[in-house]
């Protein structure tokens, strides 16, 4: 059976970044599974799953962090399988004007009607008239078997009068 890792990558962005890191990967058996990756105020910054052959685990988180003395900070741990638990999942989209501390009340909110963020982006974009910055956040969110998508949807909309909140089950 493969082990699974999964890992962050951060680094000064540049031309060649994926590649390195996808070279490590292969030269040590792995199979690159799933990723998501972007560039941030001049940052690389991504997160993937690969799997390995048991035998090869040590030998590549060995050289995931030799990719350090290449400007590329990886962070690698063996995926732990945990209990599985039937959930619902939700296709959340928030939009709304932008404020401090957004992001610390829509968290708060999905906590507390019993959700886990499973993925969620976010921008800031332009109001169409005024220029004035729009949050949007687009996830997946998932509720415990029996849980209601409509309190969920209700502790979104209490953050605020100018939140459109659209869940799709």
């Amino acid at each position: 059976m493969p082990a699974s890792i999964v890992m962050t990558v951060l680094a000064a962005d540049r031309p060649g970044l994926v590649r390195a890191l996808s070279e490590t990967i292969a030269a040590h058996g792995g199979s690159w599974q799933e990723s998501r990756m972007a560039r941030l105020a001049g940052q690389f910054a991504g997160i993937l799953r690969v799997e390995c052959a048991e035998a090869e685990t040590e030998a590549l988180l060995a050289a995931l962090a030799g990719l350090e003395g290449q400007g590329i900070s990886v962070q690698a741990k063996r995926e732990v399988a945990a209990p599985t638990e039937k959930r619902e999942t939700l296709a959340l989209d928030v939009v709304g004007n932008d404020r401090p501390g957004i992001i610390r009340s829509l968290s708060a909110a999905i906590a507390g009607a019993g959700g886990n963020v499973e993925d969620l982006s976010t921008t800031l974009e332009s109001a169409p008239m005024s220029g004035h910055p729009i949050f949007h956040a687009k996830g997946v969110v998932s509720l415990s078997a029996g849980s209601a998508p409509g309190a969920l949807i209700e502790a979104i909309e209490n953050l605020g009068p100018d939140l459109s909140v659209s869940v799709e089950v």
